[in-house]
């Protein structure tokens, strides 16, 4: 499976924004998604992840009742619908897989897409 993020870009404080992350590969449904953001200078953090074929999903404490994570697994996509942007929430956002069960770690997840950027301005 490889992925690839997109959907970033500038917005204003309070806006939305979706990400989506293109899966390419078989057996998609298999794997449990999830999303990271990084900001320059910190570490990569965990913002959302939900198991295979649709299972359980968390939030990271920062994005709870903002961020909603859902997946198409008939098109292999995954999807970030992120509402009442902060410029907090600025960062480069990646998506990851790993087989199966969720992980809030990043060092759990070995399938990584290149990320996209998120610019929130106040």
């Amino acid at each position: 499976v490889q992925l690839q993020a997109s959907g970033g870009g500038l917005v204003q404080a309070g806006g939305s924004l979706r990400l989506s992350c293109k899966a390419s590969g078989r057996a998609f449904s298999r794997y449990a998604v999830g999303w990271f953001r990084q900001s320059p200078g910190k570490e990569r953090e965990f913002v959302s992840t939900m198991a295979f074929s649709g299972g359980s999903t968390y939030y990271g404490d920062s994005v709870k009742g903002r961020f909603t994570i859902s997946r198409d697994d008939a098109k292999n996509m995954v999807y970030l619908q992120m509402n009442n942007l902060g410029p907090e929430d600025s960062a480069v956002y990646y998506c990851a897989a790993r087989l199966y069960t969720v992980e809030t770690k990043a060092a759990e997840y070995d399938i990584w897409g290149r990320g996209t950027l998120v610019t929130v301005s106040s």
